[in-house]
């Protein structure tokens, strides 16, 4: 598995939820914006975007940590893919 530093995957993960989820590339999502809190993102997108990061990173997450209150921001997300 390569090594991923932490701004290639927060581009990654910014780019996949603005493309795949938001469909907006050019909105402005905050490193602490509540994405599923906030409605960009439901628990349909959430299990989507487990998908994605498994085929991108190689990093399974289990569906415990696929939760509002582990996953609702990039800033969140970013690090449980960093922790592998």
């Amino acid at each position: 598995m390569p090594q991923w530093n932490e701004t290639t995957v927060r581009e990654k993960i910014r780019d996949y939820i603005l493309r795949e989820l938001v469909r907006d590339p050019d909105y402005p999502l905050a490193d602490d914006e509540g994405i599923i809190t906030g409605g960009l993102m439901d628990s349909f997108a959430l299990a989507d975007f487990a998908v994605f990061v498994e085929q991108e990173f190689g990093v399974y997450i289990p569906d415990p940590d696929l939760t509002v209150e582990k996953m609702d921001t990039l800033n969140q997300m970013v690090a449980r893919v960093l922790r592998g």
